[in-house]
């Protein structure tokens, strides 16, 4: 009998996020990254923690443009971040600042969501659906036609999800995304997150959010990485946790919580 060769194998579709020996320094001489090197795969939901002066926000910037210049380099689905892919890049990458009212500056919601995909020559009603859409994903289709500043805190919050949503990114990069909500909105937004079909980067004070919404966490801390695993197993490190000015919510026992995958 003669055997039958074997199919080639399919080529392992890139990561949705690779960093590779990231350094970076500011103008002043501040070294903020020393060498981070990490990876995301497509659809994974992992929280970036660390304490303040860790180097989160630098590295962030780093990840559709914002900062460059440094060592090391990023990619975003196998496109280096760089001057001849920046626009895709951009796209491909949506960041969520902590502070809603930075994102949100229209006379109306519909408009604010609309704005990114109409920069982008996105136009009749390609871009309406794009906005029923991202409105739909977040459940703020009723209010396209409300002024954002008549919204509550946590709404506003959904809308500026929505805006990036509506660039249809690959990578949604959220700051502080549980700050300044009430506990309803808190898990309305967890909810929100949980169902959409992306890839997540999570900056967060919250660790208890990290371990309810991220099934793989990263620990930065003095400009590199220094742990990156399971998050309920790095949060139930103690040692890890004390090393890194990370501290869980008095009585938090990460143990007794069941998580989403």
């Amino acid at each position: 009998m003669t055997a039958t060769p074997a199919s080639p194998a399919t080529p392992a579709a890139p990561a949705s996020l690779k960093v590779s020996g990231l350094a970076f320094a500011y103008p002043d001489g501040h070294q903020a990254l020393f060498g981070v090197d990490f990876s995301v795969a497509r659809g994974e939901r992992v929280a970036l923690l660390g304490p303040n002066g860790a180097g989160k926000t630098t590295l962030v910037l780093h990840l559709n443009g914002i900062l460059t210049g440094g060592a090391g380099t990023v990619e975003v689905a196998g496109l280096p971040v760089g001057k001849r892919h920046m626009a895709e890049i951009r796209r491909r990458v949506g960041i969520v600042f902590q502070d809603p009212d930075d994102q949100l500056f229209m006379p109306t919601v519909r408009e604010d969501v609309a704005f990114g995909p109409a920069a982008a020559g996105v136009t009749g009603p390609e871009l309406e659906q794009r906005v029923d859409r991202a409105l739909g994903l977040v459940g703020m289709g009723a209010f396209r036609d409300r002024p954002p500043h008549h919204l509550s805190f946590g709404q506003r919050r959904r809308v500026a999800v929505a805006t990036v949503l509506a660039m249809e990114p690959e990578i949604l990069v959220l700051d502080e995304p549980s700050s300044n909500l009430d506990p309803a909105s808190r898990r309305e937004l967890a909810d929100i997150l949980l169902s959409l079909d992306v890839t997540v980067l999570m900056v967060t004070h919250d660790l208890p959010y990290a371990l309810q919404l991220c099934p793989r966490s990263l620990v930065l801390s003095e400009g590199v990485i220094a742990a990156d695993g399971p998050t309920a197993d790095l949060l139930c490190d103690e040692e890890l946790m004390a090393a890194h000015r990370l501290e869980l919510p008095f009585g938090f026992d990460p143990r007794s919580v069941t998580t989403r995958t």
